[in-house]
């Protein structure tokens, strides 16, 4: 799961990649931060964040693009960010945005972001599983004996990260939050994960999705704690045809685990440079993606 978001204009200004310049408007964009993914850009009091088509798997971007993914994330978070409502987001417009980004590109508000990623699962798979395997529990929380991978779990569970600047997030603990953000903070964030999780899911179920698991991301607007970066994405989240499900082993996915899949066997060693993804993994990785936005929005995906 990536793990760049739109943290505070404040501390971008320090950052080197700075020099980048682009006019618009009558204004000036600094590229103020390239990510795995995206770039932000600081436009007077606002940021844009920009979805690019890079594909990032096991923390290594690979050489080969995905054509349209972009477009494709930020307009199946976008949907995501209207059905939220009611949760504070960090979006502005999804509209006012340069020729050059339009679709994959959204203005939004600094935040202070917290630095936790903050993950719900409602299913074993993935780094879970493994962490499972070896000591019956996930973040500290403690499972059931028996499950297997894609096996759902008794309730959705709150498995947080921390937020590695460079190398490799790490699984923490609760008790690790509470300690970092304390309680009152560390309960909100495990609460507003578990609820959009938990409404997403019912959401993407009724469209025969099986939204796995997430990753979401805050920050502080003011005094105010607020949704940031993207939501419910197939970059974001893991996502399974309902009607393929089947515990005991991997199952097929609407997500960038195709590419994590395709990548191993190639015998990677997961370690930059990242392998180029032939023609064909990329035309399927790009219909899985449309698939994904297709079934949870019920709009006709629109190639540019």
């Amino acid at each position: 799961m990536g793990t760049t978001g739109p943290l505070g204009a404040r501390r971008y200004r320090s950052c080197a990649a700075q020099t980048h310049i682009h006019g618009f408007g009558g204004s000036t964009l600094k590229h103020v931060h390239a990510g795995k993914v995206r770039d932000l850009y600081e436009d007077g009091d606002t940021l844009l964040l920009v979805a690019s088509d890079r594909v990032s798997v096991y923390d290594v971007v690979l050489p080969t693009p995905i054509p349209e993914k972009g477009a494709l994330l930020t307009q199946l978070s976008n949907w995501w960010f209207q059905f939220f409502a009611d949760v504070p987001n960090h979006v502005l417009s999804t509209t006012d945005i340069p020729a050059e980004f339009a679709g994959r590109g959204v203005r939004v508000k600094p935040l202070k972001m917290v630095h936790v990623e903050c993950i719900a699962r409602g299913y074993l798979t993935g780094s879970g599983l493994k962490e499972y395997e070896r000591t019956g529990t996930v973040s500290g929380v403690a499972l059931p004996p028996g499950l297997r991978d894609g096996d759902k779990l008794p309730e959705p569970i709150f498995t947080p990260t921390s937020k590695a600047s460079e190398g490799h997030d790490e699984p923490i603990t609760f008790a690790d939050v509470v300690n970092q953000e304390g309680r009152e903070v560390a309960e909100q964030l495990r609460d507003r994960t578990l609820d959009i999780y938990l409404r997403g899911a019912e959401h993407a179920a009724s469209k025969g999705v099986i939204i796995a698991d997430t990753k979401v991301e805050f920050g502080w607007d003011g005094d105010v704690l607020t949704l940031g970066d993207e939501v419910l994405t197939s970059d974001s989240s893991r996502f399974w045809p309902a009607d393929q499900w089947e515990p005991g082993h991997p199952q097929p996915s609407f997500d960038k685990q195709f590419v994590r899949d395709w990548s191993t066997s190639t015998g990677w060693d997961k370690e930059p440079p990242g392998p180029e993804i032939p023609a064909d993994i990329v035309e399927a990785t790009r219909r899985k993606y449309q698939e994904a936005f297709e079934l949870i929005t019920g709009v006709k995906w629109a190639s540019a």
